[in-house]
């Protein structure tokens, strides 16, 4: 470790004191290499045994989840692109595992980017009800949307606006909502260590003040009844348990609730992970249920105009199973009944985007080929290498292809996009921002 990488004096002697008798376990398990995950994704069927590393360690705490090897290369797959799965550090999948979604529940991720956990809740959503992923960084707020699309999520909104502006239209909207707050990063340490230089005890305690602010918007949203996960990735006390008892003092209709999960449990509602204690890195999880009863509800829209008869015949003979089209998002046709009202946010994605009418033609969206409701189009089976040269955006050429009009070119069964096959090959229609050398 060069010295410019060091962990912070400042840290270890808080640390020191915070652990005790633990803090040479905790210095042992921060000089071992860090750990990796693979969440598979279940919207998607794609067998456990066709990963790119084979059968994988699961994580007990997310049975979506694996341990993967430091030497995989999973994330430069074909798989990876097509939504398969998502990269994700196994202690990262805890707060998720704690706000337990189910089908049909109106949720909310309040700090969503880059979209691990938004896409976790959704597989625990399995397509019914509503996830609203909020990204308040406009950069941010576009990866964040792009592995929405990925995973092939078919039941969210992405939006870019501040907590204070969501806490103001949608109060008491929401069955449950997560912040997973901006944070001081002490949990990265050992995975990421250049942000050991970035530390200081000012930034940390400027974080718990930006946290406090979040959780106190946050609570506005979550229905009487309702549930409040709160995360941060970092040891530090005053962003973590101090925060969370200030919250309660200041909103007296929200108590801890104490959970159990396999390899990780919080008796007093609160589970700071530690690298010595857990196969992880750190990260922190507090589980808030606000007093009463309630039910989720959000103001329908009323903005996004309704396709016309014209658009929804079209949509409808390009794909006899093509779901309703309930708005049109720009120029987009758009599948998502409970849509809310969105008028005056900047917003990303709404639902599922399932194309543009453009003259007498519909125009298939990429997000409908690799969402977990693809048409029923015909298909062409790939190879890894060939789903490499459709996602470098290539012409595929298939002697024996005997297909015309739009195709799902698939690899392990899973589509990787559209493409229009004629002859013997497949013209590309993979999105040219997504394409890869």
């Amino acid at each position: 470790m060069t010295e410019s990488f060091a962990l912070p004096v400042a840290f270890l002697e808080r640390m020191s004191d915070q652990l005790g008798g633990e803090f040479e376990a905790f210095l042992s398990a921060m000089e071992a290499e860090p750990t990796r995950g693979l969440r598979l994704n279940t919207l998607k069927a794609l067998p456990r045994q066709a990963l790119p590393d084979g059968e994988l360690e699961p994580i007990p705490w997310a049975t979506e989840g694996c341990y993967l090897p430091l030497a995989s290369t999973a994330g430069a797959h074909p798989l990876h692109e097509a939504g398969a799965y998502y990269l994700q550090e196994p202690a990262a999948m805890l707060p998720v595992a704690v706000l337990d979604p189910q089908p049909g529940e109106t949720i909310l991720d309040l700090c969503a980017a880059p979209g691990g956990k938004s896409t976790q809740i959704a597989q625990r959503m399995a397509g019914q009800g509503l996830l609203v992923c909020n990204e308040p960084v406009p950069k941010r707020a576009q990866i964040l949307s792009r592995n929405i699309e990925r995973m092939g999520v078919i039941n969210a909104v992405v939006v870019s606006a501040m907590p204070e502006q969501l806490a103001a239209r949608w109060a008491g909207g929401f069955d449950a909502v997560l912040v997973d707050a901006p944070c001081s990063g002490e949990g990265m340490f050992r995975r990421h260590p250049e942000t050991r230089a970035e530390w200081s005890p000012e930034m940390a305690a400027g974080c718990a003040e930006r946290q406090a602010a979040i959780l106190d918007e946050a609570a506005g949203l979550v229905r009487p009844g309702g549930r409040l996960v709160y995360a941060t990735c970092t040891y530090n006390p005053a962003e973590n348990w101090e925060n969370v008892a200030a919250f309660l003092a200041r909103h007296p209709d929200f108590s801890l609730r104490p959970f159990e999960l396999p390899g990780a449990s919080g008796p007093e509602g609160m589970l700071t992970c530690y690298p010595h204690r857990m196969k992880g890195e750190g990260q922190f999880a507090a589980l808030l249920v606000r007093a009463g009863e309630g039910t989720a509800s959000l103001p329908a829209n009323t903005s996004l105009p309704t396709p016309s008869r014209a658009q929804r015949e079209l949509l409808r003979a390009f794909a006899h199973d093509a779901p309703e089209a309930d708005a049109v998002f720009g120029e987009t046709l758009v599948a998502l009944r409970n849509l809310p009202e969105l008028k005056g946010l900047r917003v990303l994605r709404a639902g599922l985007h399932l194309g543009q009418v453009k003259g007498k033609l519909f125009v298939p969206d990429h997000a409908w080929a690799v969402s977990a409701t693809p048409p029923d189009c015909p298909r062409a089976d790939l190879t890894e290498e060939q789903a490499r040269i459709y996602q470098a955006g290539d012409v595929l050429r298939l002697p024996d292809l005997g297909l015309k009009g739009y195709v799902l070119p698939c690899l392990e069964g899973l589509p990787l996009g559209f493409g229009k096959a004629s002859d013997s090959q497949i013209k590309n229609h993979y999105p040219k921002g997504l394409r890869r050398p």
